[in-house]
């Protein structure tokens, strides 16, 4: 991170500065912003934040004690140990501000992605394809909300030629003002499904928060659209901005045809462009990873890289932790671990992978959050999606997986079992599972399926 002096910060955030020598207080300077006050150091600027539970304020006094050079608060106090306080009316709000002006710093092209599924292999596949010619800062994980988006552009330093910025939400207004820090060039929408939905009523509603994107974007500047979503088919012509799109059953400006499966683990295809085409192998599983790839394709077409960098690119993608991994284990079981989230989209996707498998299908699927009001019907469409692909073992766990296994046995699926815990499985239906069987384990973060992950590497 540069330099920044507590006189940028406080001209950034409308910060009043509390020091005993405010002349000396103004020069000096901070290269380290952190919310973890057990990381925060001499050169450091602590955010106390608040949670549901804690209080990032009971921390300041430690953090003056042990010399950190700056500290937002939310409270007037007096400042100890040569520490300068910061005063602010929200220091969330504030740390996203100061991101926004640390931002502002480098004149270096930033693609942004939303998008309510596959938008953190999107950025991963994006990313890959950039580094292949810039170094590129992306964003690590999921670190796509207020806390995250900030501490991921103060990892922007001087030798950064290009940023990959993931943004997530759950309600109006958040993205509208995570892009006011990111700025992005590009922006990307890799689809609009129904996760979220639950706050914002509807998929159209959920279409209008993703476009807050564009919010700061010039007409210069770049979407990126999936033109096989209905609902972002519909922004056709509406927008402002120059608008490219992909998509394999649309076949405007980049698609891909010859979609073949290689194995369990890797997915051909041929991607066409007005560049020309290209045969491309993706390292990961499934034909809804051709979309993520043409987002990537279409995003280095615009930064002007030939084919041969973008394939590179994309051939050599190192997906995600817990993001559709192959794992085979000594016990003779084969996990597709995919437990990074769920909802009803990637879940049919994920089992549309696992319907292809040599040996029996097992398929071990948990809650998905955020569904609101819709959540039993679509638990209830995704079990009967199960039984439809002919997987032939159904393992239901956490809250409406009465309602997946009952979609499940009326499409006509006879192994369905259901558990209200992981647990309980672990107690109860571990015997289910034969050697040769390929599990797929996919249901949302709360859940936490890596646990059963780790139980099913001990099983002999």
């Amino acid at each position: 991170m540069k330099k920044l002096t507590i006189q940028e910060i406080a001209n950034a955030t409308h910060a009043r500065i509390l020091a005993a020598n405010l002349e000396e207080a103004q020069q000096k300077t901070i290269c380290h912003v952190t919310q973890d006050s057990r990381q925060a150091g001499e050169e450091s600027l602590f955010v106390p934040l608040k949670g549901k539970n804690s209080d990032g304020h009971d921390y300041l006094k430690s953090c003056m004690e042990k010399g950190v050079a700056a500290c937002f608060t939310e409270r007037e106090m007096t400042p100890e140990n040569g520490c300068v306080l910061l005063l602010v009316e929200n220091a969330r709000a504030a740390m996203l501000q100061l991101a926004k002006y640390y931002r502002s710093l480098f004149d270096i092209p930033v693609v942004g992605i939303t998008g309510s599924v596959g938008k953190t292999t999107t950025k991963d596949m994006i990313a890959s394809v950039l580094s292949q010619k810039y170094n590129t800062l992306w964003t690590l994980g999921n670190f796509n909300n207020d806390l995250g988006v900030p501490l991921t552009l103060f990892r922007l330093e001087e030798s950064h030629e290009a940023a990959v910025i993931e943004m997530g939400m759950n309600h109006f207004g958040e993205i509208h003002r995570l892009v006011d820090a990111v700025r992005p060039h590009i922006g990307v929408i890799s689809n609009v499904g129904v996760a979220h939905i639950e706050h914002l009523g509807s998929r159209e509603g959920i279409l209008k928060a993703k476009c807050e994107l564009f919010d700061f974007m010039d007409e210069k500047d770049v979407a990126v659209l999936n033109g096989d979503n209905d609902m972002l088919a519909t922004l056709d012509g509406k927008l402002s901005q120059k608008v490219r799109w992909f998509g394999v059953e649309n076949k405007r400006d980049v698609y891909a045809d010859n979609i073949e499966a290689v194995g369990l683990e890797h997915t051909r295809c041929t991607i066409r462009t007005p560049e020309g085409s290209m045969d491309v192998v993706i390292p990961m599983p499934g034909a809804h990873m051709v979309l993520n790839a043409l987002s990537a394709v279409t995003v280095g077409l615009e930064m002007d890289f030939t084919l041969d960098e973008i394939k590179g690119g994309i051939e050599n993608f190192v997906p995600t932790k817990d993001r559709m991994t192959i794992m085979r284990l000594e016990n003779g079981l084969t996990l597709l671990n995919d437990v990074y989230n769920s909802n009803p989209v990637s879940a049919k996707a994920s089992l549309d992978i696992l319907k292809d498998v040599e040996g029996r299908s097992v398929a071990f699927l948990g809650f998905m959050g955020e569904l609101g009001e819709f959540a039993p019907q679509m638990h209830r469409e995704v079990g009967a999606y199960a039984a439809e692909k002919g997987i032939d073992l159904l393992i239901c766990i956490g809250n409406h997986s009465d309602q997946m296994a009952a979609g499940a046995k009326d499409a006509g699926m006879k192994e369905v079992y259901r558990f209200d815990t992981q647990e309980e499985f672990w107690e109860k239906g571990l015997d289910l599972l034969k050697k040769g069987d390929t599990i797929l384990l996919k249901a949302s973060r709360s859940m936490g399926f890596e646990k059963t992950v780790e139980k099913l590497q001990g099983v002999k």
